[in-house]
């Protein structure tokens, strides 16, 4: 059996509940249960223990973070979450700090992850539409990608040594959803990628 984290970053604003990120959250949960997954959750709103979660983390086989993307990143309480969490794991729990030694100080930033063989998974809501990102004539993401905005977001896995599954996006859900679509999409996206963890 496969053991999978599911963390839920939203939250609430006076014009978001979070009801499309439970919900996304609910059909994340149930598939991966279908595949043979035990799940665990851990809803960022509703605050953390900071060692409850590094035992998750070291438990997990994969990590899936459902997130709203707001003002370009993941909502403050993960960033917090990241901040507490991920800082408590520097002795050797999530990183065996930075992967620099005294020989050579200069050399091997970012690789003293322990992780080794975790995945993780972003899968996102936006309110930007998807035709706003990859394409050079668009004013505001200038030909960036999705994972090119939440470049930061993955760095941090990848500083515990984890490795990347294809992130999954809804876009444009508060002036265009396509809701329905969106659902069939990300069991599709499970399907895909989930047969190999």
């Amino acid at each position: 059996m496969k053991n999978a984290l599911i963390i839920n970053t939203h939250h609430p604003y006076p014009f978001s509940e979070g009801k499309l990120n439970a919900e996304l959250v609910r059909r994340i949960d149930r598939n991966l249960k279908d595949k043979g997954f035990e799940t665990e959750h851990t809803a960022t709103s509703e605050g953390w223990d900071d060692e409850r979660e590094l035992q998750l983390h070291e438990w997990a086989d994969v990590i899936i973070v459902q997130a709203p993307v707001n003002w370009m990143s993941v909502p403050w309480p993960m960033k917090k979450y990241m901040d507490d969490v991920y800082s408590a794991g520097l002795g050797g729990r999530l990183c065996n700090t930075d992967g620099r030694t005294e020989q050579a100080p200069k050399d091997n930033y970012g690789t003293g992850g322990v992780l080794h063989g975790k995945k993780y998974m972003l899968s996102l809501t936006f309110n930007a539409p998807k035709e706003a990102f990859d394409d050079p004539s668009q004013y505001l993401f200038q030909g960036k990608s999705v994972d090119d905005l939440l470049f930061p977001v993955h760095t941090n896995f990848r500083f515990f040594a984890m490795e990347a599954l294809p992130t999954f996006a809804c876009f444009d859900v508060m002036k265009n959803p396509t809701i329905e679509d969106d659902f069939q999409r990300l069991e599709a996206h499970l399907d895909q990628h989930f047969k190999l963890v």
